[in-house]
């Protein structure tokens, strides 16, 4: 008779193998189909200007603040937001969903934050 733990763990370790062998077997797959393609000769390399460069540099940096900035007012209405959520499904659990229709609210920020990132890089 085996005990739950030996179960449990026969299960997570046959889970784990099947994982890496998916991803290896995907992995073959991948490499194969990549370096089967041929290599056409493009020339990728373009010369900019020192302004330019300045331009981009901004360009990139801005990108970056949106991201992040949306990324950790989420990350601070998530924390306030959730806290509440789950203390007031605890006393009143028939309000679940709207909580998490709030909690989804907070993390539109991020999505605005990529959104505006992709708009910029988009830019240059």
């Amino acid at each position: 008779m085996t005990t739950p733990k030996k179960s449990f763990l026969r299960k997570v370790s046959f889970s784990l193998v099947f994982l890496f062998t998916f991803l290896v077997i995907f992995g073959f797959l991948s490499i194969n189909r990549t370096h089967a393609q041929e290599s056409a000769p493009t020339e990728t390399s373009k010369e900019i200007s020192s302004s330019q460069a300045e331009v981009n540099k901004f360009g990139l940096i801005a990108a970056a603040i949106a991201f992040g900035f949306g990324a950790i007012g989420a990350g601070i209405a998530i924390a306030n937001v959730g806290a509440a959520a789950m203390g007031a499904i605890g006393e009143k659990p028939e309000i679940a969903s709207q909580a998490l229709i709030f909690i989804a609210l907070a993390e539109g920020l991020v999505v605005f934050g990529f959104i505006a990132a992709l708009m910029i890089l988009g830019k240059f």
